[in-house]
């Protein structure tokens, strides 16, 4: 056999191939051997013929091995005329390399003949020899591992030869075996062989390097048989044949025709079809009996089973396992404890009406499928039929009013259970406390409590469909048997947007306690439908609406609120919201004539919904209205108008032919004051001097009546008003005294007292003034006098700080420095000679 081996760089011989010759048959490598191991040195001669066309006087003959180029060792011209050139190769390191022989033609590289290089390894002995003779195909198969790939084309051979001496002597040889490429197993054909002689069998590896063998295997074809293996198969139920026991199997299997004659010995192993569990193995079974009952398995549960055969005592080979036969051990009766509960219904005085319900709760893994449920009068046998024989887990029956009990069993084909006795205990124990539930999600409930006192030994909490469609065979329950617990969460049949009927029963030794009832929802949903809107009364810029509240709706959360939503033609929009006692409402602020959108949405805590739209157009006014309204808005403008003119017509205006008198309280007197103040102060005795005769009257220089100026301000907000014209200003009694003789009323052609002038016109201090919030203007003014702390620019006067008097308390006058009002200034005073003017 040929093997293609890949190229390696750590093993390898080397074999030349020569190629075809070139450039006019110039050049000829010659190798003075086919094969080299990988890793040892070749030396290579390249010979030019002398009528080579290229060859010059000074031609240099070059190697190439692979892509590397390099020089000859030694370069010689021959007696012939011909030139060589030898060189020794490096170690080969690579299994396949091509070496080229080269001539350098001016600035070129010229080939001339080239040879491929192969390496690789002397092939290893195959080892694991192994032979079987098969009976299908009646020829003995033998198979080996090849060992290491050398790299090269490898030819192997099954080789062997037939002995009557334990294979010390060759008789007679058989004819060799090849197989095909790649394959390493090779079969002897029957007429080759004598069934019952010692044959000696061996593989040979053959390659360029050299030959491997395997170790000589000696064997009698007969002994080294494979059987196939049996076919098995579930043995039918039949009168003769009693059905297997809880646990056990009974199977049968048929040997291999061609096997027949052949004594054997089998073996069977069983597996759970589900599970992790391991095989387990049962044998020797002789053939014989052909069937066989596997016992010690699990009740109730599927087995995979395989069996397998070997020559048997004569040595042979075992056959594989056969395909895997599934079957089921037969079920055992129920081990189950059925949890119990009932109502009763009193129809008449002598029968109650009795709805029993149980759930059954395996005590053992293995426990037989259950296939129905008997309920009898307790001692009554089979013979006595049944109250109940059902399927279901629930069981509606009649009994007389004395009866008290019953028995409740769960059967199948192994059997039954252990009865169950079922006791009706009166409600004599004491109820619970604070029933209450929370959805704590839309497919589960929990259901909480207060134990009782004493604590029960458990409970029965039982929920289903609440009204208005309560259906007990809907009813879902479920019994703890832990007395201390306060509450459960409900998983089981709980769907969203319904509404259960949830009730709770303390269970007590030899007593039941009073039921409590409670109705949930695990979630609920938004309102369905929004009550329809209606218009009642319609105005011009009203509208008023009402609905008919809805009621309420099982599933569906209570409404919180109301929201109406209404849109004029421009679209605008607006809304309001009103609580859900509300039933009616009025639009205020609406226009006439015009169109409007409106929508009520009931709202919850689960979602809102909205009614369909109501589409309502205002009154439009009448044609009399429109009059009044133009009326009153001409009036309107009319009356602006009017107020204009008057306003108008009636402002003060400035007389070019007489200056203005600044008001002294709320204009700038400094600008105003005459220069002469300063240059040319008068020299007046002190009025506080004791030979200056008393000032009786001042009389001040008159002034024409005169209209304000437009400067001038009309403000009347002063203490005092101030009449149209000033006359004279009276000073009577002692200066130094206050007056306190009351004023009477004057008019416009009255004299007015002002002020009181304070002071001796010959005394060395200045002069002081008592003014007087009066009612009348000054100098036909308007603005009333200043108070005391609005002439600022006044109260640091050059002519020194006044003197504080004390005001008398029974009129409204303020003292101060007489030259401080500089309106006093254009005072003559008379009845003092030499007295110039103030």
């Amino acid at each position: 056999m040929v093997e293609l081996g890949t190229w390696s760089l750590t093993r390898a011989a080397l074999i030349i191939l020569l190629l075809p010759r070139s450039l006019e048959e110039c050049g000829h490598i010659s190798l003075p051997t086919s094969t080299v191991r990988l890793g040892d040195s070749i030396t290579a001669s390249c010979t030019i013929s002398p009528n080579c066309s290229h060859l010059g006087p000074e031609s240099q003959i070059l190697w190439k091995l692979g892509t590397q180029l390099q020089l000859g060792e030694r370069q010689q011209r021959l007696a012939d005329g011909s030139q060589e050139s030898t060189i020794t190769l490096p170690p080969l390191n690579r299994p396949r390399d091509l070496l080229s022989c080269c001539l350098r033609w001016g600035n070129s590289v010229q080939i001339l003949d080239q040879a491929e290089l192969w390496a690789g390894h002397p092939p290893a002995a195959p080892h694991n020899l192994s032979c079987l003779m098969n009976l299908t195909t009646n020829s003995l198969i033998c198979q080996w591992e090849p060992g290491p790939h050398n790299h090269l084309p490898t030819n192997f051979t099954l080789k062997s030869f037939k002995s009557r001496d334990n294979c010390q002597t060759q008789e007679d040889s058989i004819l060799d075996c090849v197989p095909k490429d790649g394959d390493s197993h090779c079969s002897i054909p029957r007429k080759y062989l004598k069934l019952y002689r010692h044959m000696g069998i061996w593989v040979q590896a053959e390659n360029a390097l050299g030959t491997g063998k395997s170790p000589q295997l000696c064997l009698v074809p007969m002994d080294v048989v494979k059987l196939e293996p049996p076919t098995l198969w579930a043995l039918a139920p039949s009168p003769e044949v009693a059905p297997p026991q809880p646990g056990c199997l009974l199977l049968r299997w048929e040997l291999w025709k061609p096997s027949l004659y052949i004594e054997q010995k089998c073996e069977l192993r069983h597996q759970p079809q589900l599970g992790e569990a391991s095989w387990a193995l049962v044998g020797p079974l002789l053939p014989e009996t052909l069937q066989y009952e596997l016992c010690g398995l699990l009740p109730s549960t599927a087995y995979a089973l395989q069996m397998r055969c070997v020559r048997w005592p004569l040595p042979g080979q075992w056959s594989d396992w056969s395909p895997s036969l599934i079957l089921t051990t037969a079920q055992q009766a129920p081990i189950v404890r059925l949890d119990t509960w009932w109502r009763q219904r009193q129809l008449d005085p002598r029968t109650v009406d009795v709805q029993l319900f149980w759930k059954p709760v395996p005590l053992d893994k293995y426990s037989g499928q259950i296939q129905g449920y008997l309920v009898r009068p307790p001692g009554q046998t089979g013979a006595v039929p049944a109250l109940c024989n059902t399927t279901e887990l629930s069981c509606t029956f009649h009994l007389p009013s004395e009866a008290r009990e019953v028995v409740l069993v769960a059967y199948n084909t192994a059997g039954t259970s252990h009865p169950t006795p079922v006791v009706f205990l009166e409600s004599r124990g004491p109820p619970l406390a604070r029933l209450h539930t929370t959805a704590r999600d839309p497919h589960s409930l929990w259901v909480g409590w207060e134990p009782p006192s004493p604590r029960p030994r458990g409970y029965v909490i039982a929920w289903g469909l609440g009204p208005p469609s309560p259906s007990s065979s809907n009813m879902t329950w479920k019994m703890e048997h832990n007395g201390n617990i306060s509450g459960i969460l409900l998983q089981e049949n709980i769907r969203p947007f319904q509404l259960y009927e949830i009730t709770v029963t303390p269970l007590y030794q030899d007593t039941v306690g009073p039921s409590q009832h409670i109705y949930a929802y695990s979630q609920e949903m938004a309102p369905s439908h929004t009550p329809e809107l209606h218009l009642k009364h319609i105005g011009k810029t009203w509208a008023q609406l009402e609905w008919e509240p809805q009621a309420p709706e099982l599933g569906k959360s209570p409404l919180t609120h109301y929201t109406i939503f209404w849109t004029n033609a421009q679209d605008q929009s607006f809304f309001t919201t009103l609580n859900a006692s509300s039933h009616g409402l009025v639009l205020h602020g609406l226009e006439p004539a015009s169109l409007y959108h409106v929508r009520l949405m009931a709202s919850s805590k689960a979602g809102a919904t909205n009614s369909t739209s109501l589409t309502l157009m205002t009154l439009a006014l009448e044609e009399s209205e429109l009059h009044i309204l133009l009326g009153l808005f001409g009036l309107l403008v009319l009356l602006i108008c009017l107020c204009g003119a008057s306003r108008f017509c009636c402002r003060p205006r400035k007389n070019p032919l007489w200056p203005s008198v600044p008001d002294p309280a709320h204009s700038s007197l400094g600008s105003w004051v005459p220069s002469i103040m300063v240059e040319e102060a008068f020299q007046l005795p002190s009025l506080r001097d004791p030979g200056m005769p008393p000032i009786t009257k001042i009389t001040v220089l008159e002034e024409e009546e005169k209209k304000p100026g437009p400067w001038e301000s009309n403000d009347s907000s002063g203490t005092c008003g101030l009449p149209t014209l000033v006359q004279a200003y009276v000073l009577q009694g002692d200066p130094r005294t206050p007056s306190t003789q009351p004023q009477p009323p004057s008019s416009t052609n009255d004299q007015v007292f002002y002020g009181q002038v304070l002071g001796s016109p010959t005394g060395p201090g200045p002069g002081h003034y008592l003014r007087c919030d009066s009612t009348q203007p000054l100098l036909g003014g308007l603005t009333p006098s200043p108070k005391f702390y609005e002439n600022l620019w006044f109260q640091n006067s050059p002519l020194g700080t006044p003197e504080p008097l004390v005001p008398n308390q029974e009129d409204d006058c303020v003292f101060g420095p007489l030259l401080d009002f500089p309106l006093l200034q254009g005072l003559q005073v008379h009845g003092v000679e030499g007295l110039g003017g103030i």
